[in-house]
């Protein structure tokens, strides 16, 4: 049996009997650790009527799903949630912990690494698992938590050797998500919910909750634009160009601080992490915190006026020049001479 210190958990988040994305993505991601350390993944699923979201994460390579029901748990109430997260590490010990860096991980995560005194890193870009020689000891299968840091100026690798649960936070869209070949046979612990009076602490009155409307991960075609472009009046050319090519807006995060476009349409390591088909990279840099969001797209367009922009790095295909210069004619090519 797989040393209980070798367990990789992910705590499945849900809204409504709904499992997010994120969640997916980092069984899949587990799963890789999971066999990296010849031990075991394990999905958390916390709610009420949660037995089909705990089946669903067998088909992204869980071995076995911890299930804690109740109609008291249907909608996320940070005070029970963390308790029952708590008392789960403190008894099973598992080696890693992921959750998703969404609004309920972000709260969720800090408070369980602080009464299970693990190590906690947050808003990871990669993770990987090494053994590790630091300070004259060798460590044997420490989770890598990969991530800008400095500004963005460099790569930092983070570990906690002296922690036994190592845990950590990844954006939405980071990871890949990809159901398995051969799922493990269903096999689902259903652990009894014992009230707290501290759980009712914090009541909810009432819940608004408002769907995105810009979904640029299902975008088989984004446009980007940059600071670099200028001015609000200059973006419009990143509208062009999208509309010609059937595409979706989006910006760095500095074209979303400058007005140009907005929050809901950033790309990088602070907005949405993307995977399109194809994407126009046009005024953009290509800083490290942007080309966190972008870079595993299977085809990239720069467009920059600067030869050395580290855009260029990653980009498949590279045009130095102006944007208004470019786009115009792009786009007049595409209408006329492509149909």
């Amino acid at each position: 049996m797989a040393d209980k210190l070798h367990e990789v958990w992910v705590f499945v988040e849900q809204r409504n009997g709904v499992p997010a994305d994120v969640s997916f993505e980092l069984l899949t991601k587990g799963r890789k650790l999971a066999d990296r350390l010849n031990g075991l993944l394990k999905a958390v699923v916390i709610g009420n009527g949660i037995k089909s979201i705990a089946e669903q994460t067998f088909q992204y390579g869980a071995d076995e799903a911890l299930v804690v029901e109740h109609p008291s748990l249907e909608k996320f109430r940070v005070m029970p949630y963390s308790r029952i997260m708590n008392n789960l590490v403190n008894e099973r010990k598992p080696r890693i912990v992921l959750f998703g860096a969404t609004v309920i991980g972000r709260g969720l995560a800090p408070r369980i690494a602080s009464n299970t005194l693990s190590g906690l890193t947050a808003d990871c870009t990669d993770l990987q698992i090494s053994d590790v020689t630091y300070l004259k000891k060798d460590y044997k299968d420490l989770l890598l938590q990969i991530r800008p840091a400095f500004g963005g100026n460099i790569i930092a690798t983070i570990i906690t050797p002296d922690n036994p649960v190592q845990m950590a936070t990844v954006r939405e869209g980071v990871m890949e998500m990809h159901k398995i070949d051969n799922p493990k046979p269903v096999k689902i612990t259903e652990i009894k919910y014992e009230p707290s009076p501290e759980d009712e602490i914090i009541k909810i009155i009432s819940q608004f909750h408002e769907n995105k409307k810009v979904n640029l991960k299902a975008a088989n075609i984004i446009v980007a634009g940059g600071y670099g472009l200028g001015s609000k009046e200059n973006f419009q050319l990143i509208h062009d160009l999208a509309k010609a090519v059937g595409g979706e807006v989006a910006g760095s995060r500095a074209a979303v601080d400058a007005g140009f476009v907005s929050p809901d349409r950033q790309i990088g390591q602070t907005g949405v992490t993307v995977r399109p088909k194809l994407i126009f990279s046009v005024g953009i840099s290509g800083a490290i915190q942007h080309r966190a969001g972008m870079q595993e797209s299977k085809k990239i367009i720069a467009i920059n006026n600067d030869p050395e922009a580290p855009i260029f790095k990653i980009a498949h295909y590279g045009i130095v020049g102006n944007a208004e210069d470019v786009i115009p004619k792009f786009i007049d090519i595409l209408k006329h001479k492509l149909k």
